[in-house]
């Protein structure tokens, strides 16, 4: 008869220790996905502290002789299409080459 009492002691074991395996590996595996989410955060963060690439400044009316002002906008108007200028760089251009 004391062989009967300790099955259900052993199964209740046996369950627990399947639960805290999972659950050990299931805190694993919200660990690994936030050091890897901290990890690209940082890559992230650290790529957007680097300097950006000089954008060549657009040439003034007196660089080329002969050019008109219209002549001028439509290249700063291409390098904007060319995603070569954003659009705070354009418009801070187009103002300069303005006067205004």
């Amino acid at each position: 008869m004391p062989l009967m009492r300790r099955r259900p002691l052993l199964r209740a074991a046996a369950v627990g220790g399947g639960a805290y395996l999972a659950g050990q590996r299931r805190a694993r595996r919200q660990a690994d996905q936030q050091y890897q989410d901290a990890a690209q955060d940082q890559r992230i963060s650290d790529l957007e502290q680097q300097p950006q690439a000089a954008v060549p400044a657009p040439r003034q009316a007196g660089d080329q002789p002969g050019s008109s002002m219209a002549d001028q906008l439509n290249q700063l108007a291409d390098l904007h299409k060319q995603g070569v200028l954003s659009d705070d760089e354009f418009a801070a251009a187009k103002a300069k080459l303005l006067g205004t």
